[in-house]
């Protein structure tokens, strides 16, 4: 007997080759400005620029982590060291990425905090300067990470059940939320510059690093539930119920869905009925949901469960 018409692949990820490519000249770009930020921070004695460099270089770091998040899925794509697939590495990248953003929020408060007590004389002119062209490279930053989207819908939404690359999400926020605290610094500066609140200076690093914060357990939270194998907040496992529920005396008696990759979904189905039918027809219910990639379905008959 052939299995292989009976046979399929557990590898379902889908072309990251444009939103990889992004990653790699943002890279780039972050850290020509990171070294340019913290010379300027340091020599002109600004914390709100100082914390936009480090926060800048960690984000070099996370996009270093996506870059090489992608290049593993894609080398170990079809491997049978991943029983459901390489889609988890994207996730892991992601989750890393968060990690690293709430270390950076952790990082721009506890300086912030200090130079409150500790204030130093700034240089204005030249740390709003270094500022303005730092959001700038934000901004561009930005646009090429949406470019990869654009042409890989890395950042979609796949049908509504878990579609986003959380990977590339991780290193767009880690863009946005540069892209808040070069604003926030030269909101800073301008006030200490023309008004002459220097205590706004380190006051916006603690606004910063609120944000940053929010933003960076949003994702934890998001690709946290991933990797633990959460049941999915979608209404894949009540759309599954409602498809058995629909055929004469089926019901179902144990589900287990969960998410394997970018908007890719594995389920468990135990049916009893009182005339069971194969486990193909009843995999066949499913398959207009397109994202639900590898079901296994166990059939039983109300005989082997106990009396009629």
């Amino acid at each position: 007997m052939d299995p292989a018409p009976y046979t399929h692949g557990h590898d379902f990820m889908p072309d990251r080759g444009a939103a990889e490519r992004s990653t790699r000249r943002v890279i780039l770009l972050a850290a020509a400005m990171m070294v340019a930020e913290i010379l300027a921070g340091w020599r002109f004695h600004s914390m709100a620029l100082l914390a936009d460099g480090w926060h800048m270089g960690t984000h070099v770091v996370a996009f270093m982590i996506t870059a090489a998040a992608y290049a593993l899925a894609r080398r170990h794509r079809g491997s049978r060291d991943f029983s459901f697939g390489t889609g988890k590495i994207d996730v892991l990248g992601g989750y890393t990425s968060a990690i690293l953003l709430g270390l950076v929020a952790a990082f721009i408060a506890l300086e912030s905090a200090a130079r409150l007590f500790e204030p130093l004389a700034i240089h204005y002119a030249e740390s709003i300067a270094v500022g303005l062209v730092g959001l700038c490279v934000n901004v561009l930053s930005a646009l090429m990470l949406r470019e990869g989207h654009a042409h890989g819908h890395a950042l979609g939404h796949g049908h509504g059940h878990g579609g986003e690359d959380l990977n590339l999400k991780a290193a767009y926020v880690h863009v946005l939320a540069d892209a808040v605290t070069s604003v926030l610094a030269i909101s800073a500066l301008l006030a200490g510059r023309y008004l002459g609140w220097a205590w706004m200076d380190p006051v916006m690093g603690l606004a910063g690093s609120v944000v940053v914060a929010q933003w960076a357990w949003g994702l934890l939270r998001d690709t946290s539930a991933i990797l633990l194998d959460r049941t999915p907040r979608t209404d894949l496992p009540e759309e599954i119920r409602r498809a058995v529920a629909a055929e004469p005396d089926a019901a179902i008696t144990d589900l287990h869905v969960w998410q394997v990759g970018v908007g890719q979904f594995a389920a468990i189905v135990a049916i009893v009925a009182r005339e069971p039918k194969s486990p193909e027809y009843y995999r066949g219910l499913f398959a207009i949901h397109e994202e639900l990639r590898h079901v296994t379905v166990e059939v039983s008959s109300y005989s082997e469960r106990g009396p009629a």
